[in-house]
């Protein structure tokens, strides 16, 4: 690169001297001696002019052209927290990208999920080295993703510079602290007697889970996995759900991972070996999706199903590198103390639970964490977002995950309504240029009553799409347990959820729809998806899953357990819950008829709305 200096190349006291005697006129020597020293000037300007303007020479140019190029790869917030002489951390994005198109055609999750784990490993590994290489050769602390074939990198712009320039690296992001503004929780209350009559949430009731669960479908044999906070594992209404549970004995290999290995001051610590939740969020939301204690706090959707864990944010505090991590854990799940070379993509989770963002506000790039939810689709394992609690403006659907077309995201509405929620985000998606209609759906979201992480049968209440998120993913776990031809296919189980919704008209933000960019397609409906037919339970005793430690890739632990021919049903279907408001919903909701069963649902038109103003 060129550089700027105040010394003359050329001083004036290094000038050729000529002798001024010896025959010659005393005129043609002034001559002489004015025009040597105006060439002089001459070239001093013009030097002057090249290094404050940039010399104008072809292979200078050239070298403008590429130095400006590479600085194109680094993102705005990298530069920032890397100048003068500042070191930050940094995500290194190769540019050979594993093709996961070829999972699409394959029939089951075990073979979707190893073929796209495969790949991405064979893909990071078969291109990373050399960067690695200069890496260690430099002392550079760093770690390796595959994911998302990136590499974390710590280090000043020099270095920046330097790994940008290759032609290998496609880009350079940063991975900076970002602050989740995660609800807060409400009084903590301790679980009532077991002698008073079951009750189910208002939130389980309104989307008709009861219903499924009196054909016999809670969720079993479907696995949810909570990207958050933690979760409380001895807890009394997440404990027996716990897929790292036998019973008599906790294995936590393969079912949590923590990707946090630098806080100051945690209550769970670093690397914690077993599930913890260092504020309450995690539990919360894991409790919504598969909670029940079996003495009558009916908490969750799909009590049926076993959730598994990983801890991506510090008391709300994320970072891409730590939600890559977690991503990448539950694509093929690993032992305790273990890394991703012995993940088992068999054991990976069925849905995922994400009520976490990466806000482009505080540096999170709209890209960033793009490919890793696309490798999760590709997998067939169903990612649920959080639109996030940016409403009631238009266009505040903002931050990733809840912005990709792979993530599908949840709106909120008041709970025991159809009204939106004020703080649920809305679309069309504008931060990425995609015009994109989200939310995709929307669940209850107020008031919602939960498991919390002050004690083993302690609930708290929690408002936020946050709380919506995990009724989704419940109602998923219910759609694939009583259609089990829908498991795995993402886009057409998205479908059968889409067009069973109860639609509710908006134009506050677009078209009506649907769907549109306040509803998605609606209220979710999980009775109807199903099917809906006479509620009957049929009680019978869900085994239990047996746990065996394993080492490094070795050893098979904590199998899914194989359903009975008649699964539990954890509630009757007259049970009924009150909500605690009741406000008078100012939209139209239009009830759809009930549906048979359907395997193949086919789903209406998307429409594009048109942009915004």
């Amino acid at each position: 690169m060129l550089t700027n200096s105040n010394k003359p190349a050329f001083p004036f006291s290094r000038l050729p001297r000529r002798s001024l005697g010896g025959g010659g006129s005393r005129w043609r020597r002034i001559f002489c001696s004015l025009f040597l020293m105006a060439a002089a000037a001459a070239a001093i300007g013009a030097i002057a002019s090249s290094r404050a303007g940039g010399s104008t020479s072809p292979k200078a140019m050239g070298q403008r052209v590429e130095d400006n190029a590479f600085h194109q790869k680094i993102a705005p917030w990298v530069m920032e927290h890397t100048a003068n002489g500042q070191q930050a951390e940094f995500l290194v994005v190769l540019a050979d990208q594993a093709d996961l198109s070829g999972a699409n055609s394959l029939p089951t999750k075990a073979e979707k999920s190893r073929y796209v784990y495969n790949a991405l490993l064979n893909t990071s590994q078969a291109t990373q080295e050399p960067i690695l290489q200069w890496l260690r050769e430099r002392g550079i602390e760093y770690q390796s993703f595959y994911i998302v074939n990136a590499v974390l990198v710590k280090g000043n712009r020099e270095i920046v510079d330097t790994l940008a320039a290759r032609p290998d690296v496609a880009r350079v992001e940063g991975n900076p602290r970002i602050h989740n503004a995660l609800p807060q929780p409400g009084p903590v209350t301790q679980a009532p007697s077991p002698k008073v009559p079951a009750t189910i949430e208002p939130g389980i009731t309104y989307t008709h889970a009861p219903q499924v669960w009196a054909l016999g479908f809670t969720g079993q044999n479907i696995v949810v996995a909570s990207a958050d906070t933690g979760v409380r594992w001895t807890h009394n209404a997440l404990k027996p759900h716990y897929r790292g549970w036998d019973g008599v004995v906790g294995n936590h290999n393969y079912n949590w991972h923590d990707s946090i290995h630098d806080s100051v001051g945690n209550p769970c610590g670093n690397d914690s070996p077993f599930p913890c939740d260092d504020f309450f969020h995690g539990s919360h939301t894991t409790g919504t999706a598969i909670g029940d204690d079996g003495a009558g706090n009916q908490i969750g959707m799909a009590p049926g199903a076993k959730w598994i864990g990983c801890r991506n944010m510090d008391q709300g505090n994320g970072t891409p590198a730590r939600y890559i991590e977690c991503m990448e854990f539950f694509l093929a799940p690993y032992p305790i103390g273990c890394t991703p070379n012995e993940g088992d993509p068999t054991k990976a989770p069925d849905i995922t639970i994400n009520s976490w963002s990466c806000p482009t506000s505080e540096g999170c790039s709209a890209d960033t964490l793009q490919a890793a939810v696309e490798a999760q689709a590709a997998a067939g394992i169903m990612m649920v977002a959080a639109a996030q609690n940016g409403g009631p403006s238009c266009s505040t659907v903002t931050d990733p995950p809840g912005i990709y077309a792979a993530a599908y995201s949840v709106g909120a509405l008041t709970t025991g309504t159809d009204t939106i929620a004020g703080f649920s985000s809305r679309g069309p998606v504008t931060v990425d240029g995609s015009n994109r209609i989200k939310p995709d759906i929307t669940a209850p979201g107020t008031g919602t009553r939960s498991a919390s992480n002050a004690g083993d049968n302690a609930y708290t209440t929690a408002s936020g799409t946050s709380m919506a998120t995990p009724h989704i993913s419940g109602a998923m776990a219910l759609l694939w347990c009583a259609l089990p031809s829908l498991r795995h296919q993402i886009t057409t189980s998205r479908d059968a959820l889409d067009n069973a919704a109860v639609f509710i008209s908006s134009t506050q933000c677009g078209t009506a729809g649907p769907p549109n960019n306040v509803y998605g397609w609606g209220r979710i409906d999980i009775a109807a998806a199903v099917g809906m037919p006479s509620p009957t339970p049929s009680p019978s005793p869900t085994p239990t899953p047996t746990a065996t430690p394993a080492a490094c890739g070795v050893g098979s632990p904590t199998p899914t357990p194989t359903a009975t021919a008649t699964a539990t049903a954890t509630a009757t279907a007259t049970a009924t819950a009150t909500p605690t408001s009741t406000p008078t919903p100012t939209p139209t909701a239009t009830p759809r008829p009930t549906p048979t069963p359907r395997s193949q649902p086919t789903p209406r038109g998307r429409p594009t709305p048109p942009p915004r103003p």
